[in-house]
């Protein structure tokens, strides 16, 4: 199990990473797709392992059930873990992303997992997720054969 810096919500039963360094606003994303129906995984912090050949995100213990909201501090909130992720979502500037990049994909723990670059200033950013969520959802394509981007 590695412990990493990153936000993780699930949208169903699909567990979404959110990476990102410290600010860019993984915690604000995180918490628009919660006011969307998203649930609270881990914030800041998840746990990653490998089961049965999926990539899961497991709160750490200390943080479990703990969210920051900037500007109010650390909430309890109802959260659920763990969850199969099926979605990376890495925050970059809105100039650094392609307008029609081909599906892109990262290995996470030897595990390949689909990935989407997100500016989350960006007012559409927690629409896309649910959009490209409900997608995996739909067709059950967790783990793409396109190309491939080992972030």
């Amino acid at each position: 199990m590695t412990l990493t810096h990153a936000t993780c919500v699930a949208l169903g039963d699909i567990g979404i990473l959110i990476r990102g360094p410290s600010g860019a606003g993984k915690s604000d994303l995180a918490l628009r797709l919660l006011d969307g129906g998203a649930t609270l995984v881990s914030d800041d912090y998840c746990h990653l392992a490998v089961d049965a050949n999926h990539l899961v995100a497991h709160a750490p213990e200390a943080i479990s059930g703990k969210m920051e909201v900037r500007g109010y501090g650390i909430i309890n909130i109802a959260h659920k873990t763990p969850v199969r992720i099926g979605l990376v979502v890495d925050l970059s500037p809105k100039e650094q992303i392609p307008r029609l990049p081909e599906t892109q994909t990262c290995v996470v723990e030897g595990i390949k997992v689909i990935r989407l670059d997100i500016d989350p200033d960006t007012p559409s950013a927690a629409a896309k997720i649910r959009l490209i969520t409900q997608m995996i959802a739909t067709t059950g394509n967790e783990n793409p054969t396109t190309k491939t981007d080992t972030q």
